[in-house]
């Protein structure tokens, strides 16, 4: 699954102004701190990014929904023109069972293929909203903060590092594509279970 951004810092570089320390001195050594009005300001835009992105995503991922229903609805009607043929084909007989099972084990891999392909997109796509929204939360927790802190705060306090969702969030893709998977093989076993109800008795 791709998760672009991993281990991404947005970090806030400042100069000291004249006069004014860049650092405060401490037992551990120098503290570096940045003014709260330009702290407030990258806060700011690295919410406007994260929330940008967050709106990317959710249309991307609903444009693989569309692309999936697509595919589900032309496969459902492939089903049903090869289930039509197969009934009203009065010449066939039992033994030629063979030609409508290989056309529907073809088309059955052909359509997981077509699934796969668009679920790791969709997928993805959720995992990196996820991601977007978890670092936008953070970002905005603390511009919030800011709101009661001092005229300098130390830069660590505002660097905003690129989350990921915790390992369980990974579950619900994978009873996604059991469920899938699933539904695949009872309509590869119903259709020919069909084709042979009709040819064979």
């Amino acid at each position: 699954m791709d998760r672009h951004g991993h281990g991404q810092h947005h970090r806030l570089v400042t100069m000291p102004r004249e006069g004014e320390p860049s650092s405060y001195a401490g037992a551990g050594g120098g503290v570096d701190v940045v003014a709260r009005e330009a702290a407030a300001q990258a806060l700011g835009a690295v919410v406007q990014l994260h929330f940008d992105k967050t709106v990317e995503k959710k249309r991307s991922a609903d444009a693989q929904k569309q692309e999936l229903w697509r595919l589900f609805l032309a496969f459902f009607l492939f089903l049903a023109l090869v289930l039509s043929a197969v009934a009203g084909g009065g010449r066939l007989q039992c033994r030629h069972l063979w030609a409508p099972a290989g056309l529907l084990s073809l088309a059955h891999l052909a359509f997981y293929a077509a699934v796969a392909h668009h679920l790791r997109c969709l997928n993805g796509f959720r995992y990196q909203r996820r991601c977007h929204k978890l670092t936008l939360a953070l970002a905005a927790d603390r511009l919030r903060m800011l709101k009661s802190a001092g005229e300098v705060v130390a830069a660590a306090d505002v660097e905003v590092p690129y989350q990921e969702p915790h390992e369980t969030y990974l579950a619900k893709f994978k009873r996604s594509w059991a469920i899938h998977f699933a539904f695949l093989i009872a309509t590869f076993a119903f259709s020919v279970a069909a084709a042979v109800a009709v040819l064979c008795f």
